[in-house]
């Protein structure tokens, strides 16, 4: 099967050499008589010729009857494009390859849809380019992204391997751990009633590394999570996971800046400015509504508490008189929304828990609300100061509780700029990558139907050390050593330094967290055990490998980047799995199935 170069290789210092190509028809034109075929392999394609003046009669033939994708061995002599047929799109646009010999080492059935027009294949039905990926993969789009995640990969390897750090593989069969996100479980045959899980995370396996005395630790980990799917989700997905033993958050950020820029410059040949800014979770949802904010944009929120707080609006007042806040958001130039564009803003609204959405539009030098008639004259010039409200301006208000409020806003500023995006209005040049690390998150969030604190990241997350004596008296104000790394509003990654000493993780488990010693003990025994023999402070890291190849490469789909991804029903057309098993494998597993109808599925617990 030997061939003397790839599709991608041939140039004009080529000229007259003899070479044997491999690889599929890309596409085939009958012109004059004359049949010019592209050859195409990983690498790029070659157009070659078969000139019937120059080829025996059955090797034409044979020429003429190829199908797309048909996969041909040709060899023949190089030579330059006849003047005017140079084709610039390609590297080896300027040769071509005389075809003297043909050797069809499998003939293609008709295809389920074309591959060499990118628009056209593009269109395909997803459902059509999964169950047949194998083609879908053949694309030079889709053969792209799998090249950068790649290169993505491995310049991930060779960083972490200049840094001093370890890659370890940590187990696939690990222990159900139900605080956290829905798992898939494994049954063991020899041990009935007993399940493995598969891990969401090696977190307390890298957490152990540390105790061990790795120090530096990295890993290109699988997890997988039970959840309902999105664009950017996936059962199985993969993230880098980071561990590093006797640092602080300084130390996990620079050397994550210095991993994303270098792999951004291998990528795209962009040179990052480092450090990245810092803002703190509260910052961030007091001016994007968010925690991961897109800060390629204006749109700023305007708190507007202490302006309204006696104001004859009672709808304002009362919110704040509730302990609550107003939040107001210019959404510049979309006073002229259409009434569906309006009414999918208060479907956001209403979504976020309010009851409508408040708005002005102002147009021809009048504002236009019936709660304006309400507004002093001091808390008018209060809206126009802080707004810099203008002609042809929407101001859009939240009033109630801080997070409600702000996250409202934070929903329809994103809306408002794909909005203004479409329109023409706001400009944001696709190269353009904005970092953020997002910090001092608060340790604990509350549920209220449970009537309890739950970690906000994970129940190894370590307090701010001035905080620690918050713990009991006001858990609400406990900052955690957590950070998010964002960027154009996406959130690559999180982590945190851990709890490595056994007091404070006993005092978190036990007394915030209220999970009782022998629940703690069978869930995270082996854990607290291994911090009593000497854990060094510790702190990590994780971000979706997934999810940064898909920016990278300019999809907004994970599956994009994916070789072999699951629909979002989390199943595989191609494989037509999960399926059925045969009776005797669930006899062996000690498994009944019982009734023919699926279970609705339980509500998430909170996270862990």
């Amino acid at each position: 099967m030997k061939r003397t170069h790839h599709c991608n290789e041939l140039r004009l210092e080529h000229l007259g050499a003899e070479v044997t190509l491999c690889g599929w028809v890309h596409s085939r034109r009958d012109l004059g008589g004359v049949i010019f075929i592209d050859i195409r392999d990983r690498e790029g394609r070659t157009q070659t010729v078969f000139d019937p003046s120059d080829l025996p009669a059955a090797l034409f033939e044979q020429a003429s009857g190829l199908r797309s994708e048909s996969v041909v061995r040709v060899t023949g002599k190089v030579r330059r494009r006849p003047e005017g047929t140079v084709n610039p799109k390609i590297p080896t646009g300027e040769v071509e390859v005389m075809v003297r010999e043909l050797e069809v080492l499998n003939l293609a059935e008709p295809l389920p849809f074309q591959i060499d027009d990118p628009e056209s294949a593009a269109k395909v039905n997803e459902e059509l380019r999964l169950r047949h990926r194998y083609l879908d993969l053949r694309r030079p789009e889709m053969a792209r992204n799998l090249r950068l995640r790649h290169t993505v990969a491995t310049a991930t390897r060779v960083y972490f391997d200049e840094q001093g750090f370890l890659e370890v593989e940590t187990p696939l069969l690990f222990k159900s751990t139900p605080e956290g996100a829905r798992e898939f479980v494994v049954p063991v045959r020899n041990s009935p009633g007993s399940f493995y899980a598969l891990p969401q995370s090696p977190q307390q396996f890298k957490q152990i590394l540390m105790v061990a005395g790795v120090e530096r630790y990295f890993q290109l980990a699988k997890c997988f999570r039970d959840e309902d799917l999105r664009a950017d989700r996936q059962p199985e997905f993969t993230q880098i996971d980071v561990e590093m033993s006797f640092i602080e958050r300084e130390d996990i950020y620079r050397v994550i800046e210095g991993l994303l820029g270098r792999i951004w410059k291998v990528a795209l040949g962009v040179d990052l400015p480092t450090p990245f800014p810092r803002m703190a979770f509260v910052e961030a949802l007091n001016r994007f509504g968010i925690d991961k904010p897109d800060t390629r944009f204006g749109l700023e929120l305007v708190d507007l508490t202490e302006e309204f707080r006696g104001s004859a609006f009672k709808v304002f007042s009362g919110a704040i008189q509730g302990g609550g806040v107003v939040k107001a958001l210019n959404a510049k130039s979309l006073a002229g929304v259409t009434q569906g564009q309006m009414e999918t803003m208060t479907a956001l609204a209403k979504e976020g828990g309010a009851k409508g959405l408040a708005f002005i539009k102002v147009e021809n030098g009048e504002w236009k609300a019936p709660m304006v008639k309400f507004f002093s004259a001091a808390e008018k010039a209060a809206l126009e100061s802080k707004l810099g409200i203008e002609e042809g301006d929407l101001i859009l208000f939240a009033a109630g509780e801080w997070l409600m409020a702000c996250e409202i806003l934070g929903r329809i500023r994103l809306y408002a700029a794909e909005l203004l995006r479409a329109g023409g209005k706001l400009v944001i040049p696709a190269d353009r990558f904005d970092f953020l690390w997002v910090v001092d998150f608060p340790l604990l969030s509350y549920d209220k139907e449970q009537q309890r604190w739950y970690s906000s990241h994970h129940p190894f997350t370590a307090p701010v050390a001035e905080d620690i004596p918050l713990l009991l008296q006001d858990p609400k104000k406990v900052r955690g050593q957590h950070y998010d790394i964002v960027v154009n509003g996406v959130e690559l990654g999180g982590g945190s330094i851990r709890i490595h000493q056994p007091a404070v993780q006993k005092r978190v488990f036990e007394d915030v967290l209220r999970i009782p010693p022998d629940l703690a003990r069978a869930r995270f025994g082996y854990l607290l055990e291994a911090f009593r023999y000497g854990a060094p402070p510790h702190g990590g890291i994780a971000l979706g490998f997934d999810r940064m190849v898909a920016m990278l490469c300019g999809t907004p789909s994970i599956r994009d980047v994916i070789a072999f991804p699951k629909t979002a029903k989390g199943t595989c057309l191609m494989t037509d799995s999960p399926g059925g098993v045969e009776p005797k494998q669930l006899r062996d597993l000690h498994i009944e199935i019982r009734g023919g109808h699926r279970e609705t599925p339980r509500p998430h617990p909170p996270a862990a």
